[in-house]
């Protein structure tokens, strides 16, 4: 059953009430929302909506979890149920890579900005989306997460529920793409630098940077606050 998403007493949106007995909104997705700069899909659907659209989706068995890159990530891929929301990322071809920009970006204020490239989003022609890729970690997880980064560790405490959604892909099929390589390395980096601690699978990298020679995401803004 599903009880409804309420919002825990803090100051800011930090989500951690947004939650059901199965998911919640985990600060890191919030970018999605909130920030006019994300690069990559944005987000314009009522917060507890869409967690409650997530989990009755789940509970229904039309989206099951599915494994991801480590034992504690998983996702699940719904149909799109957000009017207007498009891919994420497009595909460089030789009549738009002249329109390609890049700089130097960060996802959050504990993150080191590493060199980004992006397309903006208003110089495209940007399918809809038909899938969400909505990906989960665990509850336990994003706990070391944040007891590895100082300025995480005042945030409210994390609900009960046992996974936790961080990201939501916009994207034309019902499976994962590539992560970015500088994910990749981000994660095995540590979760001191805003990683999960995962060393670099070798071949998962190659089909990184194979995808996303040819992939570059969608800003709205100047730039991106990260990837």
């Amino acid at each position: 059953t599903r009880r409804p998403a309420t919002t825990a007493p803090m100051a800011s949106q930090q989500a951690s009430g947004l939650v059901t007995d199965t998911f919640f909104l985990d600060d890191f997705a919030m970018r999605q929302w909130d920030d006019p700069n994300y690069g990559g899909t944005k987000i314009d659907f009522d917060k507890a909506a869409f967690v409650a659209r997530v989990h009755d989706a789940h509970k229904s068995g039309e989206a099951p979890l599915v494994d991801g890159y480590a034992p504690f990530c998983k996702h699940v891929f719904v149909r799109n149920f957000v009017p207007g929301t498009k891919v994420g990322a497009v595909e460089i071809t030789p009549d738009n890579e002249h329109l390609l920009r890049s700089g130097y970006s960060a996802r959050s204020d504990a993150e080191l900005p590493v060199l980004t490239r992006w397309f903006p989003q208003e110089k495209m022609h940007v399918p809809d989306a038909t899938w969400l890729d909505v990906i989960l970690y665990s509850r336990e997880q994003l706990e070391l997460e944040r007891a590895a980064v100082p300025s995480k560790q005042a945030r409210p405490p994390l609900p009960d529920a046992p996974w936790g959604i961080i990201s939501v892909k916009g994207q034309t099929v019902d499976y994962e793409c590539p992560m970015t390589p500088i994910t990749i390395m981000r994660n095995a980096l540590g979760k001191e630098e805003g990683g999960s601690g995962v060393p670099i699978d070798r071949d998962a990298y190659a089909k990184s940077v194979e995808y996303h020679r040819r992939h570059a995401p969608l800003v709205k803004g100047d730039s991106p606050n990260g990837e």
